[in-house]
Order: C-alpha cells, then structure tokens, then sequence
C-alpha cells in the first residue's frame, strides 16, 4: 500500500492529466509525441477522453508523456524510458 502513495499516477485523473498536458505542451505538441487523430483534428478534452477511455494503448502512451513531463526524475528512478 506504500507502494501506491509514491505512485505519481495515483488519484490523478484521466482528464487531470489531458488538461495539465493541453496547458503545459498545447495540442499539437501532444500530437507529435502521441500521434492519434483526437490530438490534431479538432481537438478537446471531451473527444480525447471518449478515445483514450476506448483505447488502452494510447492511453498508455498519454500517461507516460504525462510522467516524462511532470515526473521525470520518478520515470528515472524505475529505469523507464
């Protein structure tokens, strides 16, 4: 149970992190690290979480640009790139 506190994933939202990623990098650069279609053909929270709620592996990839952003010194500590 320790394990999940030091998770930075855990309690962040979906939708947390799509809006804190929108803020900090835009659409576009979100696209060119993520490249599906909710990310540059008129893109929004609402279609991106529809999508990624659908689609494990893209959300996957979202919440690891999510860590490499806000979290890189935890992605080192694991050795993940």
């Amino acid at each position: 149970m320790a394990q999940e506190h030091l998770d930075p994933l855990n309690g962040v939202t979906l939708e947390k992190m799509l809006t804190e990623l929108q803020a900090k990098l835009g659409w576009q650069a979100m696209y060119l690290e993520v490249s599906i279609n909710c990310f540059q053909k008129d893109p929004s929270i609402k279609s991106s979480l529809k999508f990624l709620r659908k689609t494990q592996w893209a959300r996957d990839k979202v919440e690891q640009l999510y860590l490499n952003t806000f979290h890189p010194y935890y992605l080192a500590s694991k050795n993940i790139k």
